[in-house]
């Protein structure tokens, strides 16, 4: 239901910006509304690295868990992340990391839909706002890390 996407540069190398995304367990310290993390495995096949993992989501007394299928796919440069189980009923999310000359243009794509009704017409409303959160707290941790003078 919910469909939006950001485009964003960042002053840092795509690896360094991949690896941050993929670096799951480090997510409550710096994504909103990201309360706990947990990776259950992460294996290489070829091309891709392949993650399932949790993330425990919430906002005052709201808070689920919901487990996602990761899959970086190396020579595509894309993180796609869909839901396994969980309080949604669909979830696409699609990272591409595209190098431009200095910096990296990270494309942030969220397609949703949450079983609860009323939850999705509520997170419908906020979700741009809540997007632009996330991406925001991705740049900043990228530049905090990365761009140490």
């Amino acid at each position: 239901m919910p469909k939006a996407s950001v485009k964003r540069l960042i002053d840092c190398s795509k690896e360094q910006l991949i690896n941050l995304v993929l670096d799951i367990d480090k997510y409550p310290e710096f994504v909103p509304f990201c309360l706990d993390s947990k990776v259950y495995s992460k294996k290489k096949q070829g091309d891709l690295v392949l993650i399932v993992a949790d993330l425990t989501i919430g906002k005052g007394p709201f808070k689920d868990t919901y487990k996602s299928d990761v899959k970086f796919n190396k020579k595509e440069d894309t993180i796609l992340v869909t839901n396994l189980d969980g309080p949604l009923k669909y979830l696409n999310n699609k990272w591409q990391f595209t190098k431009k000359e200095k910096v990296t243009e990270i494309l942030f794509e969220v397609d949703f839909e949450l079983k609860n009704h009323f939850l999705n017409i509520v997170m419908t409303k906020s979700f741009k706002f809540g997007l632009h959160k996330i991406a925001d707290a991705f740049q900043k941790r990228a530049e905090d890390l990365f761009n140490k003078t």
